[in-house]
């Protein structure tokens, strides 16, 4: 069964760090690419970056620096450590994932996602 959770989303001052986590089923924790996307308010869903089964990571040139993707395989879960949070960080991030061959940060490849989960950055 395919299924994804976020989790750790909060308020955090500016300059401040998060970490989120998604728990992935077994049978999602397989696929190929597990990516993070973020919407914020009156925008469109962007990618944040992407990791694959064999752990090539790619990041978004907006986060470049800050945030790392990393995952547990002992956990099944993907993670997003997010430091020097700026105020246009503010978003609904979510986790997805696919298993074709090629991972990229296009929404339509990814066929799993997770409900989401809300990080506010304050001033």
């Amino acid at each position: 069964q395919e299924q994804l959770m976020e989790s750790g989303g909060g308020s955090v001052q500016a300059g401040g760090s998060l970490r989120l986590s998604c728990t992935a089923s077994e049978y999602t924790y397989s696929s190929n690419c597990m990516a993070w996307f973020r919407q914020a308010p009156g925008k469109e869903r962007e990618g944040v970056g992407y990791i694959t089964s064999v752990g090539t990571i790619r990041y978004a040139q907006s986060i470049q620096g800050r945030f790392t993707i990393s995952k547990d395989n002992a956990k099944n879960t993907l993670y997003l450590e997010m430091n020097s949070l700026k105020l246009e960080d503010t978003a609904t991030y979510y986790c997805a994932a696919h298993d074709k061959a090629v991972c990229q940060l296009r929404q339509d490849l990814f066929s799993t996602w997770g409900p989401g989960t809300q990080v506010t950055v304050a001033s």
